[in-house]
């Protein structure tokens, strides 16, 4: 059935929702009180078109793997797509749209872009700034990833001389699948807010260049279509398990299972969404900045901009509608055995910050840990025997190749990095600047492969300076 604006129009309100999205029209009445992200932001784009809002954060199947098909009402008739593209064509673009435009215009050519600073520095200007908000965001006053970045810099090398190093292998092995440098990439969602290929950028560009993505939970593609995207059909790929129900979670393994992909890390760190202030701060940011602008240009306010944004009563911003529906109850006792007994590939646990559970997941029998906490880390677990019963990685903070190596040092095996700009050839060009770094700093260390980086090549030298009295 072909519906018309007028149609969808009448269902505009909590007791009848309908939304349109690609041209396709949906009842998701019943869907409101489920939403993870709250019913007013769907009620928002109540009776109207709602694509521009859904697309960059929910996978393009999402709709069909949660909405029942009873609910998925038919296509908008031609002239009402007409419209819809005309309304789009229209439409005055914001003051954030307008400087996104322009950084794009202005971006250095990628040559010029030397190390993962100038990268991230690039990014954020050419990011919305819902997207950097949400991206860059870190828990309260953001302390502990500000320490996590000065972390590498308390340690300080003890370089070995007079050693050949004339051939240096970077390489290494991660659950046995081949690195190209002992770095892999990080389970990080939404990527479409950075890139509209979303994902399949990060898996183009690691099959080309020999590195493993995790991809997440949280991709904002769907895990077919990332897997589609691997330039060769043995490329691994590692999944990102946020357990929520058992019942989702099972689906999910079950899925990659059969798409092909290689391991499991479950994340264990983020049972509730941290305060990410900047994020939660964003659409205030945007709507403060559209009311500045009407008031320079001299104009009444718009009638439809309302004094505050419409967000949900929880205020939890985009990370805490991502997290809202996971599983508190995750324990030790309960989800490591049933995570083993639904699925034959290796277990990663994702989110170890002490000794005491690095030690509890020996116990447990999993196959790795990650140490993270979702924006502070410091490898510092002290435990020799962790380290020579499984493969223990770490994530966070990392800029140079040099902390690569300071962490292969302490015992990882490899570390994670997350996003990056420039799309597919911005995947590339960040792995060829790390594996530069990586390899120089391994000959001024004299080690010519990673099973040479050792502990005694590293020493942390914490200090404050002296208060004056």
């Amino acid at each position: 059935m072909a519906f018309t604006l007028d149609d969808i129009a009448q269902h505009n309100s909590s007791k009848s929702c309908w939304v349109i999205i690609q041209n396709k029209v949906y009842d998701v009445t019943d869907f409101l009180s489920e939403h993870p992200g709250g019913a007013k932001v769907i009620l928002k784009y109540a009776g109207k078109d709602a694509t521009a809002a859904y697309e960059p954060i929910h996978a393009p199947d999402a709709l069909e793997k949660n909405l029942p098909h009873q609910f998925h009402l038919g296509s908008l008739s031609a002239v009402a797509a007409q419209a819809i593209e005309h309304a789009n064509a229209e439409k005055k673009k914001t003051l954030d749209e307008l400087r996104v435009e322009k950084a794009q215009k202005e971006r250095p050519p990628l040559s010029r872009v030397l190390n993962v600073q100038e990268m991230e520095e690039v990014a954020r200007k050419m990011l919305s700034y819902k997207a950097w908000a949400y991206y860059s965001s870190a828990g309260d006053d953001a302390i502990t990833h500000m320490e996590n970045n000065r972390a590498f810099s308390r340690l300080f090398f003890h370089a070995r001389v007079l050693r050949p190093i004339s051939l240096c292998d970077p390489s290494t092995s991660i659950l046995g699948f081949k690195s190209r440098i002992p770095v892999f990439v990080s389970g990080a969602a939404l990527a479409k807010l950075g890139h509209p290929a979303g994902e399949a950028n990060i898996t183009r560009g690691c099959g080309r260049k020999g590195l493993i993505q995790m991809v997440s939970s949280n991709a904002s593609l769907s895990y077919a279509q990332i897997a589609e995207a691997r330039v060769a059909t043995d490329q691994p790929l590692f999944f990102q398990l946020y357990k929520h129900t058992a019942e989702r979670a099972l689906e999910r393994v079950r899925e990659v299972e059969r798409l092909g992909y290689n391991a499991i890390f479950l994340t264990v760190d983020a049972p509730v969404a941290g305060h990410r202030e900047l994020d939660i701060h964003a659409p205030f940011v945007l709507a403060d900045q559209e009311r500045e602008a009407e008031r320079h240009a001299g104009k009444d306010a718009d009638p439809e901009m309302p004094e505050e944004p419409d967000v949900d009563a929880k205020n939890e911003g985009t990370a805490g509608a991502l997290l809202s529906t996971a599983d508190r109850d995750m324990s030790w006792e309960k989800t490591i055995p049933w995570l083993r007994s639904v699925t034959s590939l290796p277990i990663v646990i994702k989110g170890i910050q002490c000794v005491e559970d690095a030690v509890l997941a020996v116990e447990a029998g999993v196959d790795g840990i990650l140490i993270s906490n979702h924006g502070g880390r410091q490898l510092d677990l002290q435990r020799p025997d962790v380290f020579s019963k499984i493969e223990v990685y770490m994530d966070g903070g990392v800029r140079r190749g040099t902390d690569v190596l300071k962490a292969l040092c302490l015992g990882a095996k490899a570390v994670g990095m997350g996003r990056t700009a420039y799309g597919e050839a911005g995947v590339e060009r960040l792995i060829h600047i790390l594996e530069t770094e990586i390899v120089l700093g391994m000959r001024l260390l004299g080690a010519r492969s990673v099973g040479e980086l050792v502990p005694e090549m590293v020493e942390q030298v914490s200090w404050q300076p002296l208060a004056k009295l």
